[in-house]
């Protein structure tokens, strides 16, 4: 199983940033103190919702399908993501 990365801190619960970034093929490595996009500061499902949003070429009725839902749960749940992204992108 591939290890998440952690957008929040284990002790604090505040936002964590990246601070190294490693290449594997040649071993350089970057630090400084870089904040995640937005879209990793996100929760694994609403990123997985995000997904499926896109592979279902946005289309919601598609969505409900797939996910056994009502077409307006998943209306309100894409209005609650867009009200979290705008947000988050204020908080930057």
């Amino acid at each position: 199983m591939i290890p998440k990365l952690p957008i929040t801190c284990p002790s604090c619960s505040s936002s964590l940033n990246v601070s190294q970034l490693a290449c594997p093929s040649c071993s350089t490595t970057v630090s400084g103190n870089f904040p995640l996009p937005v879209l990793l500061r996100l929760n694994q499902e609403e990123q997985d919702f995000i997904l499926q949003f896109f592979l279902t070429s946005g289309s919601l009725k598609e969505m409900a399908s797939q996910m056994g839902i009502s077409y307006p749960t998943v209306r309100n749940r894409l209005d609650d993501l867009i009200s979290k992204i705008k947000q988050l992108q204020n908080q930057e």
